[in-house]
């Protein structure tokens, strides 16, 4: 099976530890950030592709071809122009078939990337005290995704999408509308996709975001209290 691991913004919120590095190579517990994910993905994948931008030459250099058991490839995003164009850039890599989509942002538990995988789509959802910083989500009564909709003024739930998901190539026939800023949400392309087909809200355990510096010390503390394969 494979991963997309979108990868390609320039971590300004990170600076100054980004000035020279990208975000996925910011080392948190003595290895870079991007490990960490690698090391939380199921025993399914064994392939990973990767969307660069900012600085992506670096990670391609510091991880080659092959990580352990994963097999690399990547791909850059010249435009940034959201996470959904990021990852229509992997539609030929991938085709039809059933895949893992994460974001470098942030660590999530091993667990609760496989529990994903019990199922044919699938997202992972939080709640959280700010939801009009994410892609808010409304469940219908079978605990299915019913709407998602990005950074909303007025949200209609602390219920969030966190970015991991299970999709397969039906994701690349929903195009989600540009946002106020210039992007394209991957969330919004989802939540066009939940109209049609059935996409599992499956509960996340554990969430770790990086967005600043103060957040890696964080995160550290987390990390000491979960096993590997929390």
């Amino acid at each position: 099976m494979k991963a997309v691991i979108l990868a390609a913004g320039e971590g300004k919120r990170l600076r100054p530890l980004t000035d020279k590095i990208p975000k996925p190579l910011v080392h948190l517990a003595g290895k870079p950030l991007l490990e960490h994910l690698f090391e939380a993905l199921p025993p399914e994948v064994d392939e990973v592709i990767l969307v660069l931008g900012y600085r992506g030459e670096q990670i391609q250099a510091h991880f080659g071809e092959k990580f352990g058991r994963f097999k690399l490839s990547y791909i850059f995003q010249e435009k940034r122009d959201g996470t959904a164009r990021a990852l229509a850039l992997c539609k030929d890599s991938l085709g039809g078939e059933r895949f893992l989509s994460l974001y470098a942002d942030d660590l999530n538990g091993a667990k609760d990337l496989e529990e994903l995988l019990k199922h044919p789509l699938s997202v992972l959802v939080k709640e959280v005290e700010q939801p009009e910083k994410f892609g808010v989500v409304t469940l219908n009564k079978n605990g299915q995704v019913a709407d998602i909709v990005e950074k909303p003024k007025v949200p209609p739930s602390n219920l969030v999408v966190t970015g991991p998901a299970v999709l397969d190539g039906r994701i690349f026939s929903y195009e989600p509308p540009q946002h106020e800023n210039g992007e394209y949400y991957l969330a919004e392309a989802i939540g066009q996709l939940v109209k049609d087909h059935p996409v599992v809200a499956v509960p996340q355990s554990l969430w770790i975001p990086i967005g600043y510096p103060e957040d890696l010390a964080k995160a550290e503390e987390i990390l000491k209290r979960n096993k590997p394969r929390d």
